[in-house]
């Protein structure tokens, strides 16, 4: 699988468990592999990611929300919510995936699946999202190649 399958695997992940409130995440991602085929490395980083993300959620919710230009994380639609905190999560977690390949990642997520009105919004939430880290010097920022993005 390449990168951008195993992000959308992900997604769907995330999108999924923003509808089962009440299950527990291992059983999402247990059911939700049932009928795929990953390859041992694939499997891995999705699961990986997938996991790492849920427990970091509050501190990537809180991100999106300084940026979301009044708009409470809660309020944004499921869909551009969680290909935001993809998003997200690999610009704070992630130091091997530059800044601008996830966000251009996210938007192509969003063109994708999302609403088309999405996409602007998604990408500027995103943008406010680098350039806060960038502002702040966060060790997060990236600088590496996108060889494995």
């Amino acid at each position: 699988m390449t990168r951008r399958e195993q992000r959308e695997a992900v997604l769907e992940l995330l999108f999924e468990t923003e509808f089962k409130k009440d299950e527990k995440a291992e059983d999402i991602f247990a059911l939700a592999t049932l009928n795929r085929e990953f390859t041992v490395e694939a499997g891995s980083y999705i699961k990986d990611v997938y996991f790492d993300l849920l427990d970091k959620l509050d501190t990537i919710d809180e991100m999106i929300g300084k940026c979301a230009s009044g708009w409470k994380t809660e309020r944004l639609s499921r869909l551009s919510r969680s290909i935001m905190r993809l998003c997200v999560y690999e610009l704070l977690y992630r130091d091997d995936i530059p800044a601008r390949v996830s966000i251009n990642e996210a938007v192509e997520l969003s063109k994708k699946f999302d609403d088309i009105k999405a996409r602007s919004f998604v990408n500027g939430v995103l943008n406010g999202v680098k350039n806060l880290l960038e502002k702040e010097g966060a060790p997060e920022q990236k600088t590496g190649d996108a060889d494995n993005a």
